[in-house]
């Protein structure tokens, strides 16, 4: 997947982050457990850094457990091995994610609900 800023902003990104996943599970996603399960945000420059820091801020809000995400520069990237790769292709049914979608509102839509 690559990030592309003409056709998502990266604040609908960083909203869509925040209701894919739990972010205030520390180092684990449903059953899965270890470092490489932790919540995190990776960000490439001071910009990206800002918003990101302001968007778990204002997330906060929406859960009553204490978001554990961490918010560290980018650097190195690896891309997965191939049995990584379009995995709920090759595994229909063979996993559940444990998320619920819609805690936070997108921007903008948390004052039309007050």
């Amino acid at each position: 997947m690559t990030y592309d800023p003409a056709k998502v902003s990266y604040q609908e990104l960083l909203n869509a982050f925040w209701n894919m996943h739990d972010p205030t599970t520390l180092n684990r996603q449903g059953p899965d457990m270890g470092h490489q399960y932790r919540s995190v945000i990776f960000f490439h420059n001071a910009e990206q850094e800002k918003a990101a820091l302001k968007s778990k801020e204002e997330a906060q809000k929406y859960f009553d457990r204490k978001i554990v995400t961490e918010i560290v520069p980018a650097t190195d990237f690896w891309r997965a091995e191939e049995y990584h790769q379009r995995y709920f292709d090759k595994h229909s049914g063979h996993y559940s994610c444990h998320f619920m979608r819609g805690w936070v509102p997108a921007e903008g839509e948390a004052a039309k609900q007050a």
